[in-house]
């Protein structure tokens, strides 16, 4: 899963903070991020992933056993800086969650945005230098697969709107490349708020792009039967 290293300047932010309920009864005494896969914890494998795609600066946030994520990420040397994005005291959704983040960036580089229940080996390279050609106020990495919630896209790549029940449209991945503008055009993170929204919100004037990826280069492992799939996953790359 070692990925091209980046040219252009880029952070990451890895969102590590959900409640891990698809995961239960693993997630009882332990936070998402830190179920293993091949004696690897999620947050460890997504760390050296964004740093083999050399980024040397992600923020991580917290919520569901938080205490736990900080010791473990203050208990390790890691190939680049990482620092914590506190939502122990309120739960912030992926949209609140940025917004929370962004004076922990330089407000100057694009932000990568991953999941850490989410494994891909999607060229993180390739993303990046799609969203600044495109010139997109936020890229998101799609595939062809079966989703309720997928999203519409025209002929131009922009986001349109949420597909409708039955209409085939796109799955997002949750990988995305976002500009530093962004942070500045979402609402205060005083309550919680999901980012897809906020996207669909903002593409009447902004350009929302995508990044098209195959279905088999993405697993999402944030729920029990996919785990046993993982371990099928080459992650020595990324140690």
């Amino acid at each position: 899963m070692r990925g091209v290293r980046v040219t252009i300047g880029m952070e990451g932010f890895i969102l590590a903070a959900g409640l891990g309920t698809r995961l239960r009864p693993l997630t009882n005494d332990r936070p998402k991020a830190l179920v293993e896969v091949d004696g690897r914890t999620l947050l460890d494998i997504c760390i050296h992933r964004l740093a083999d795609a050399g980024i040397r600066h992600i923020v991580v946030n917290v919520h569901h056993f938080g205490d736990m994520v900080i010791d473990y990420l203050h208990s390790r040397q890691w190939p680049c800086e990482v620092e914590v994005s506190d939502e122990r005291a309120m739960l912030l959704d992926t949209g609140g969650a940025l917004r929370k983040a962004a004076p922990l960036f330089s407000g100057v580089d694009t932000v990568l945005v991953h999941n850490v229940d989410v494994l891909s080996k999607i060229d993180l390279r390739a993303v990046a230098l799609k969203h600044e050609s495109d010139g997109n106020l936020a890229t998101l990495c799609v595939s062809h697969r079966h989703n309720k919630r997928s999203l519409i896209f025209d002929n131009s790549g922009r986001l349109v709107r949420r597909a409708s029940e039955g209409e085939e449209g796109l799955a997002f991945s949750g990988i995305s490349v976002v500009s530093p503008e962004l942070f500045t055009l979402l609402p205060k993170a005083d309550h919680p708020f999901p980012i897809i929204d906020e996207y669909i919100r903002l593409t009447a004037t902004y350009r929302i792009g995508y990044f098209m990826h195959e279905a088999a280069d993405w697993l999402d492992v944030g729920k029990p039967e996919t785990l046993a799939e993982a371990q099928q996953w080459n992650l020595s790359s990324s140690k």
